[in-house]
């Protein structure tokens, strides 16, 4: 039974990438923020090459992930875009469906928190971005101190939470749950913040679960706006509404910097210098993950990961960077180059 069984297996693996085969171009899936340099790279290697221009959809990192790790064949991507690195629990799903990955860290991305520049631009901290937009805060004594109490957040205007900012509302336009950029924010941004408030900052040695809880929850009560997987309906929303902060990536902040302007945060400028020396505080690693059994039965795969990696794509001078990708380091670059053209399998 077992070999009978082995053969079914063996069978039904060639029958998929027999139909996989039958798909004339690269199909890529992901992140938001990684989609405007992943197409660049498409549009590129499409002009350049023998092979068809892959088609790229936009699914925010976790949707990507999810369709990614589905299985094998002509049914499920061969590239995912990812805005953060891929979770543990992805990694398992993608390993019990017999999915071998590499994984290529392809730069920096800075998050802005950006308005219209019909307004003034915002000097933020961290602290009062999480004060802003966590569903719970931390109850004050009047004295400067904390209660050890969280209670519902109910500031509705920037003074409120230190009166050196405007007196406007707070809202904030954003990406959903299913976005890396959402994740990033709620890690950098939101828990840099919470973890100021010392009782907080102990949880996570004590109650990590309860910690992330505090620190990673937006508010539901209309004052956090979910502008879906696109960055530049946020942007859209940005110019009609002055007052309004809006969260995304940097690379659509420099698209769009007749409009928009990035608050600076804890005294940092947003500025590909700052993400590039690594001062500004809520910045990121870029992903694409490259489904190993699908090269050499898609066509081109390894040619545009080939694309990807060279010095003219992600390099200090390559035209990624004046899109306003953040190259990586030199020796970032070989390592993650050499992985990705050996197709190194990621283990975790």
């Amino acid at each position: 039974m077992k070999k009978v069984s082995l053969v079914v297996a063996t069978a039904i693996a060639t029958l998929s990438f027999s139909n996989a085969m039958a798909r004339d171009h690269i199909e890529i899936v992901g992140s938001s923020t990684v989609y405007p340099f992943s197409t660049v790279v498409a549009e590129t290697f499409g002009k350049k090459t023998k092979f068809k221009t892959p088609k790229i959809e936009s699914t925010g990192s976790g949707g990507g992930m999810k369709l990614f790790c589905e299985g094998n064949g002509i049914d499920t991507p061969d590239i995912t875009n990812a805005s953060r690195r891929i979770k543990e629990s992805e990694f398992k799903k993608c390993a019990d469906n017999g999915i071998k990955l590499t994984e290529v860290k392809v730069g920096y991305d800075g998050i802005a928190i950006a308005n219209s520049k019909a307004s003034p631009k915002y000097a933020l901290t961290r602290q009062a971005i999480f004060f802003a937009v966590a569903k719970q805060v931390p109850e004050t004594d009047g004295k400067g101190g904390y209660t050890g109490k969280l209670i519902p957040n109910t500031y509705t205007k920037w003074n409120q939470i230190f009166p050196s900012l405007p007196a406007t509302d707070i809202k904030v336009m954003g990406p959903p749950p299913t976005s890396g950029t959402r994740d990033a924010f709620a890690e950098l941004a939101m828990e840099g913040g919470c973890k100021t408030v010392p009782w907080i900052k102990a949880l996570k040695k004590t109650d990590k679960k309860q910690y992330k809880n505090i620190c990673h929850t937006v508010r539901e009560d209309g004052v956090y706006v979910e502008a879906g997987e696109n960055d530049n309906l946020i942007v859209q929303k940005l110019v009609a509404s002055p007052d309004m902060l809006g969260v995304f990536g940097f690379s659509f902040l420099d698209q769009n910097s007749d409009k928009v302007q990035g608050s600076s945060i804890d005294g940092k400028e947003l500025n590909f210098d700052t993400i590039a020396s690594g001062e500004y505080p809520v910045s990121r690693p870029l992903y694409m993950y490259i489904k190993n059994d699908h090269v050499g039965k898609v066509p081109g795969i390894k040619e545009f990961v080939a694309e990807f990696v060279s010095d003219n794509t992600w390099g200090e001078d390559g035209y990624l960077a004046e899109k306003g990708m953040i190259p990586m380091p030199d020796d970032e670059r070989k390592s993650f180059s050499s992985a990705a053209t050996s197709l190194k399998a990621l283990s975790m």
